[in-house]
């Protein structure tokens, strides 16, 4: 038997995984990183992007949008602001919202929030990137 430590993922409406664990891999604000047991204590800042889970045996992936990651030897919690495993993303959605993200980043339009344009297009990349 491997290595494995407790992960907890909670949104604020509901728990969304909570398992035995033998690696996690999301991405943060600085970068992609991976966690397996006995990882060294972190808090970090989650940004858009893929969570795979590892089981014994199976990998899981679901949409991470944000949120904060606390590490510890044993366990890792994530608050994510929102979780979704693919098939409870709505991938028309998603594309129109890529479509009207990228249109907006193009128009040239001076009152644009770019930032908010761009992190709408980062949401949608990462959901339609789990579209099998």
């Amino acid at each position: 038997m491997a290595d494995v430590m407790k992960l907890n993922v909670i949104t604020p409406e509901k728990q969304f995984y909570e398992g035995e664990v033998t690696m996690v891999e999301l991405t943060t604000t600085e970068g992609n990183i991976g966690v397996y047991p006995n990882h060294i204590p972190l808090t970090a800042v989650v940004s858009p992007g893929v969570l795979t889970i590892h089981e014994e045996g199976e990998k899981k992936q679901a949409s991470l949008i944000s949120g904060f990651i606390t590490i510890l030897p044993d366990s890792v919690t994530i608050m994510a602001e929102v979780a979704e495993w693919p098939d409870e993303i709505d991938f028309k959605r998603a594309e129109e919202a890529r479509a009207r993200a990228e249109r907006r980043l193009t128009s040239g339009e001076t009152e644009l929030d770019t930032l908010r344009a761009e992190m709408a297009l980062k949401r949608a990349l990462v959901r339609l990137g789990l579209k099998h």
